[in-house]
């Protein structure tokens, strides 16, 4: 299988926009003090869409670590809801969308490094890959959508994505 080179780029919530929402702390624009000023929270940090007829459930996900240089050779979605995944291990990970649409190509793929403090809420629609830890097992905090209706569509790319170093 032919592969297309696949940089990753800072994880940004400018540069992730068109996909979705970047979970973070750091430069969160609605935050305020609760709990008697001994809590700081950020507020309303992610769109969570559970689509109609679907309800909103928190899962752990455990990912293996991946290897570089890696293969992007198959993309999934969630046509029906959104999906956000928020880590708990503190490790860096990766993450690879295309827009919403029809099936990507390599061409259409971009590359994010997430730092271990950054989480990532895909919108409903986003194409992804699925999680891509680095360097160590690492657990996901992961809401999203259940319900009756089938919610994952996965398609195989004709010319990979190259992930080979950052």
């Amino acid at each position: 299988m032919t592969t297309l080179p696949l940089r990753p780029e800072p994880l940004t919530r400018e540069a992730f926009a068109p996909f979705g929402d970047v979970i973070e702390a750091s430069d969160a624009v609605r935050h305020f003090t609760i709990n008697g000023g001994n809590t700081e929270r950020y507020h309303d940090l992610a769109h969570i869409d559970p689509g109609e007829g679907g309800r909103v459930i928190v899962s752990i996900f455990r990912g293996q670590p991946r290897s570089l240089p890696f293969r992007v050779g198959m993309m999934e979605r969630h046509p029906l809801g959104s999906q956000a995944f928020v880590p708990m291990s503190g490790c860096p990970y990766l993450v690879v969308v295309a827009p919403a649409g029809p099936a990507p190509g390599a061409g259409d793929l971009r590359c994010f490094l997430a730092r271990g403090d950054q989480g990532v809420n895909y919108a409903t629609g986003v194409w992804h890959h699925p999680l891509l830890a680095l360097g160590a097992v690492c657990d996901f905090l992961v809401v999203d959508r259940s319900g009756s209706a089938p919610n994952c569509d996965e398609v195989q790319l004709e010319v990979a994505g190259l992930i080979d170093a950052f």
